[in-house]
């Protein structure tokens, strides 16, 4: 039986790595089902195994913070910003640094993959009306989303995972990322101002600026409202997963938005990959082999607590197999994990998701909806930002976190 469940892990591994399987139309959520069910049918697993494996807490953290983007979203809100910033009177690099700033916050408190999803359309039309290149603000947009994302328990999936097995509090957590996020998303809009100076505009000149009305106040209003209960909740002993649901509960009651609507812009992949990844690694940490091998670091001097090992392992693992596969894999087999430890981990893994295009599904969702609106954003654009924003980035949190004792080398 352990010889069947390595096998499964490997191809759902490789999987994660290559995107998808050679020969099959199967994206990296139709790979991890497809080995959890593999897991079930073959006896590695049964269907109480599978319940106990799957963190049903962290996936309704989720569930509830996509529902309140999504709030956001139907009332227009992320449209508008986009506009606003494309539309305001400034030079190129103001509006760069206003795409970091607004991407950035924004991503904080609400889901990154959902604000560069809203943002980028009109964010594009916006920048081409005013006859600016967008590739490089699309390069910000994004690595500002993960850079801001960092700070915050609910910034992005693997902070909620990482928060939910240390079971961290919000505001503590803040104060231990917030900084080194802060400073990742200057290190973001310096990068791309260095590579791109000279190139923001477009040689053919601006076109026609689209219209866009100004967001629903109301459901605005509502949106604001549920944000500033969350925050409100964080600071009480209420479960985390009670108060999201709660917030997200209210968002759904509505005269003029209809619930379909809200459910329709839940990210349901990611929901699905995270619990199929939940079973497949509950399968290989049941084998016993994970904790002989943290005990072979353990004895090597090589504990998974150290910034010796969290920052190659978020750099390798994020680009390849993906960061939020890699936090499901890593806290599975990390027992007691130091506080931290924790905080390393959740900005190196989220940090290091601005190496390449593959490294985040922030990146892939900024990449494909620019494709879809006519502006192509290659693999090389990017790395050639990417690269040196992420090791620098990743360098200043190693910097603060040994600094302020939070994680040692």
């Amino acid at each position: 039986m352990t010889a069947f469940v390595l096998t499964i892990f490997a191809l759902v591994y490789a999987g994660m790595a290559l995107g998808r399987l050679p020969g099959l139309m199967l994206d990296r959520t139709g790979i991890a089902l497809l080995g959890a069910i593999a897991l079930l049918l073959g006896g590695a697993v049964d269907g109480a195994g599978v319940a106990q494996a799957i963190d049903f807490p962290t996936l309704f953290i989720l569930l509830g913070l996509m529902l309140l983007s999504a709030q956001f979203a139907l009332a227009g809100f992320y449209d508008w910003c986009a506009l606003r910033i494309a539309r305001a009177g400034r030079g190129p690099e103001a509006l760069l640094a206003l795409t970091v700033a607004v991407s950035g916050g924004l991503s904080a408190v609400l889901a990154n993959d959902v604000v560069v999803f809203a943002m980028t359309p009109m964010l594009i039309a916006g920048l081409k009306g005013r006859g600016l290149d967008p590739r490089p603000y699309l390069i910000a947009l994004a690595g500002a989303a993960n850079a801001g994302s960092a700070a915050t328990i609910i910034g992005n999936p693997q902070n909620i995972l990482i928060g939910q097995a240390g079971g961290l509090d919000f505001w503590r957590f803040l104060g231990a990322c917030g900084a080194p996020a802060l400073l990742a998303m200057a290190i973001v809009f310096l990068t791309v101002r260095h590579v791109w100076r000279g190139r923001l505009a477009l040689p053919e000149g601006p076109s026609p600026m689209p219209e866009t009305p100004p967001p629903d106040r109301w459901q605005l209003a509502k949106g604001l409202a549920g944000t500033l209960a969350l925050l409100a909740l964080f600071a009480t002993p209420l479960p985390h997963e009670t108060g999201v649901l709660a917030v997200a509960g209210a968002m759904l009651v509505s005269r003029r938005l209809s619930s379909r609507r809200h459910l329709g812009l839940v990210d349901w992949n990611l929901l699905v990959l995270i619990a199929a990844l939940f079973t497949v690694t509950h399968a290989l940490a049941a084998t016993g082999l994970p904790g002989r091998v943290v005990e072979t670091l353990a004895g090597a001097g090589l504990g998974l607590d150290g910034l010796g090992f969290l920052a190659p392992f978020s750099l390798l693992a994020s680009n390849s197999i993906g960061n939020v596969p890699a936090v499901v894999l890593l806290i599975q087999v990390w027992q007691a994990p130091p506080e931290g430890a924790l905080y390393a981990l959740a900005l190196l893994s989220t940090l290091s998701g601005n190496l390449l295009v593959t490294g985040s599904l922030a990146n892939i969702i900024t990449v494909e909806r620019a494709a879809a609106c006519g502006v192509t954003l290659g693999f090389r654009e990017h790395a050639r930002c990417g690269v040196p924003m992420t090791l620098a980035s990743l360098a200043a949190a190693a910097l603060w976190l040994w600094t302020t004792g939070l994680a040692g080398f």
